[in-house]
């Protein structure tokens, strides 16, 4: 019930290796080896760092150029209308880092069709995959692993957490220690609290009874196409199942929420 083939289809990722067999919230507690043992392009070195960029960036077929001789439509990643052309002619896959963006520290990796908006600031280590949008004011502290045609949305903070493909956290939002699993979608100002207030061991209430994690910090698991309503709060350990809705302004009870669950505020 509570293993990550409960929770996600992980067919088509190829952050499989991530998720095992046990416990789904194994995952959080692998995340950090799992990311410092991935490999980072060499190429993106060259990009400076902690301080904002003077200049829009591209990568392209692992090469950092100048956008200056090139033109620039700026339409919606996840969808694969960004598009950079040379003299009329496409860039194939082409990401863009505009200015006023800031990276920090070497382990980052960044896909093709990939859009980072000005006053995001993202720190060491990241992966970000294919077609994927950080948009301006994101803040990405470090252990971000965020899948294919995903949104790190407008004054997003996430912080050792997995997105994965298509998953969209578009506005306000806070993500400690949490999943998200495929086509996911957070209402603006969604919080994913990861800490109790007392510390010590977060546990998940199940059906079948409470059980330890071992992690003293632990956000919330939410199955594929999980949607949450704006101003939405779920308390640290809270694991939704598949298509599980949180309405607005409401705060989810830790546990298990089993599939379809419709959670709404008294």
């Amino acid at each position: 019930m509570l293993t990550p083939a409960s929770f996600f289809d992980l067919s088509e990722t190829p952050h499989a290796p991530l998720f095992g067999s046990g416990p789904v919230w194994e995952a959080i507690r692998g995340l950090k080896s799992y990311m410092d043992d991935a490999h980072y392009p060499a190429c993106l070195s060259s990009i400076p760092r902690d301080r904002p960029l003077a200049e829009t960036l591209i990568l392209h077929q692992g090469q950092v150029l100048s956008a200056k001789d090139l033109t620039l439509s700026l339409g919606d990643a996840t969808k694969g209308k960004l598009a950079v052309l040379r003299d009329g002619h496409p860039l194939e896959g082409a990401s863009v880092i505009m200015a006023g963006a800031i990276l920090s520290g070497e382990k980052i990796a960044i896909g093709c069709g990939v859009f980072i908006e000005a006053g995001a600031l993202i720190k060491s280590p990241a992966i970000i995959n294919d077609w994927t949008e950080i948009r301006q004011g994101a803040y990405l502290r470090g252990y971000c692993l965020v899948g294919k045609r995903c949104v790190v949305g407008h004054v997003t903070e996430v912080k050792h957490s997995v997105f994965l493909d298509e998953a969209k956290a578009g506005h306000f939002a806070y993500l400690g220690d949490s999943i998200l699993g495929r086509a996911v979608n957070l209402g603006a100002g969604t919080k994913l609290a990861n800490l109790r207030f007392g510390g010590g061991e977060i546990a998940v209430r199940t059906p079948t009874g409470t059980i330890g994690t071992g992690l003293k910090k632990l956000g919330a698991i939410l199955a594929d196409e999980v949607q949450t309503g704006c101003n939405s709060v779920t308390n640290p350990g809270t694991l939704f199942g598949k298509k599980t809705r949180l309405m607005p302004n409401t705060t989810a009870p830790s546990g298990y929420h089993p599939p379809n669950s419709f959670i709404k505020g008294k």
